[in-house]
């Protein structure tokens, strides 16, 4: 097929990416791509099955969510690498919601899982079509960072009972590690030394053959230790029979208004899916030289619940660990997603009956080998000592996982990192500007004290837009100069905009105000280094004439000098 002008295409095309790639497919990839979805496959089962026991759920339903999911989004994503299936931070925030909502009711509780994916594609394509992506932007990466360290945490202590073969039990982190320390006593030596065995074998493997499906062979390993050793009467509990065959593919089995709660939890999974995906996806187009379309991501990850939905699975996401392996596997487009989905199904066919002696204590090894490096000491100590306010946000952000869930604390720390943004916004520093000795250059005296002072001039750089959220913080700081400095000695304040790109009607107000509170005691406002479009609003606004008029070459020096021949 030939090329259509870039641009060209029709619009539907634009939106189902497969189109645009394939008729440019290399027939040299499709080996590679093979290659790489079996690779994938063969690290997604144990994984799959580990998510599922975390999410609460029968493992294979981990195992069809990487399947449909995979399918889902190769319709519809923009990445080449990006690998869909579920995650940590979403099985443990199903496990932390769906159990109230279905009050001990298991099949009532897959299907509110399976109905919160089916929620999760409506919001994607709502998402889609308002152009939702740069509200992802808000989240702060300070935010992210707290709100990892608490979700690995929590992931962590749920899995930690399942380690040394006790009950546990409660609702949040602190809850957990109550019960777990009252329940020490009842360690099974069998099970801890088992999970042990687990763990230091997944370490070595990730550190001598990192991309390997290593934990398939720890997996196969451990059944056959329970099928050789009957180590099952002994007290290692086993994930039990998991049915062989495909899911039938029918969808949820309730709707929306039968579960109250379901669209909270739907929110909280799309964002921590589109920016756990985004992340990953960028991260591989950046290293392959293409681009991704981040508001096309919605629509692929749509299509991946749906998928998962229609198959009884629970939200996925694309992962960055499952994606890096699809990479070092060598895959080069959306094809290693469809070879990993055939060969999950030729498993699931055939492969079941040995899965039931798998113990579930390697799959909690399996889940804590794989988000412990979510919690990152080192980037919160830099955070403390470079930037305080991000060292904050990110605190909030854990502990409002610990204490909350990860649901809440997603949402709240969300709302944090806006109102850290809105904080930060409100608030912007403004530069009191001084002559750099020997000069016509201005900076700021507060970090140059060795400029001069002008004499009679107050000359104020607000370094941000001038928006309805900081307008007043400006004009308290120039009041307290013009006080500082005595209102009798200044015959001159000028407003450098040069570090504003945006006024709105506020700071328009704002330098209203401005003029007239200075005029009261015979002191001239002027304005230097505005921007095209804000000369044009405060033209419009009708300031420009209470300043002497916003030229564009109008300088900070010329009017200094201007003063000295008036004087």
């Amino acid at each position: 097929m030939t090329n259509a002008e870039p641009g060209l295409e029709p619009i539907w095309l634009r939106h189902f990416p497969p189109v645009l790639w394939l008729r440019e497919y290399p027939t040299r990839w499709l080996g590679a791509d093979m290659v790489a979805g079996v690779t994938l496959a063969a690290y997604g089962i144990p994984v799959a099955l580990a998510y599922a026991e975390l999410a609460g759920l029968p493992p294979q339903i981990g195992v069809y969510g990487y399947m449909l999911g995979g399918l889902g989004y190769a319709l519809l994503g923009s990445s080449r690498q990006l690998a869909i299936g579920p995650t940590s931070a979403i099985s443990l925030m199903v496990a932390g919601t769906v159990g109230a909502m279905a009050d001990g009711d298991a099949l009532r509780y897959a299907q509110i899982a399976s109905l919160a994916a089916f929620t999760v594609a409506i919001l994607c394509l709502i998402a889609w079509l308002l152009r939702l992506s740069v509200l992802v932007r808000l989240i702060s990466d300070s935010i992210l960072v707290g709100f990892k360290a608490g979700a690995g945490l929590t992931i962590i202590m749920s899995q930690l009972p399942s380690l040394i073969g006790v009950a546990g039990g409660g609702h949040n982190f602190f809850e957990r590690a109550v019960l777990l320390a009252s329940q020490l006593g009842q360690t099974q030596s069998l099970v801890l030394a088992l999970s042990i065995a687990a763990i230091v074998l997944l370490l070595l493997g990730d550190y001598f053959l990192p991309e390997r499906p290593v934990a398939l062979v720890i997996v196969a390993l451990s059944i056959f230790a329970v099928m050789a050793f009957q180590l099952a009467p002994m007290g290692v509990l086993t994930i039990g029979e998991v049915p062989a065959g495909l899911p039938a593919l029918n969808g949820p089995g309730l709707r929306l208004r039968d579960v109250e709660g379901i669209v909270p939890l739907a929110a909280g999974c799309l964002l921590l899916a589109y920016i756990e995906s985004i992340s990953a996806a960028r991260s591989f187009a950046r290293k392959h030289g293409y681009e991704i379309d981040p508001r096309q991501e919605f629509l692929g990850l749509g299509a991946a619940n749906l998928a998962a939905a229609l198959g009884h699975g629970y939200p996925v996401a694309g992962g960055l660990s499952q994606s890096a392996v699809n990479d070092k596997a060598g895959a080069r487009s959306c094809l290693a997603l469809v070879f990993a989905s055939v060969t999950l199904a030729l498993c699931l066919r055939f492969l079941t009956d040995l899965l039931e002696n798998l113990p579930k204590a390697v799959l909690a090894a399996i889940v804590l080998t794989a988000v412990y490096r979510l919690i990152d000491p080192r980037t919160m100590l830099q955070m403390w000592r470079i930037s305080r306010m991000d060292f904050y946000a990110a605190v909030i952000a854990l502990g409002a996982v610990l204490i909350l869930g990860i649901l809440q604390g997603i949402l709240l720390a969300a709302l944090a990192s806006i109102l850290m943004l809105l904080a930060r916004a409100s608030t912007p520093h403004v530069a009191f500007l001084g002559r750099v000795p020997g000069t016509h250059s201005f900076s700021d005296l507060a970090r140059h004290p060795e400029n001069e002072v002008l004499p009679g001039v107050i000359a104020f750089r607000p370094e941000a837009s001038l928006l309805y959220v900081n307008t007043d913080f400006v004009l308290d700081a120039v009041s307290q100069q013009l006080d500082a400095r005595g209102s009798s000695n200044i015959r001159l304040v000028v407003c450098d905009l040069s570090a504003s790109p945006h006024v709105d009607m506020a700071g328009a107000r704002m330098l209203h105000q401005l003029h007239d509170k200075v005029a009261q005691h015979n002191i001239e406002l002027r304005i230097v280094s505005a921007r095209g479009r804000v000369r044009d609003l405060l033209r419009a606004d009708g300031i420009a004439e209470k300043v002497g008029g916003l030229n564009r070459s109008m300088t900070l020096d010329g009017l200094l000098c201007g003063l000295g021949q008036r004087n």
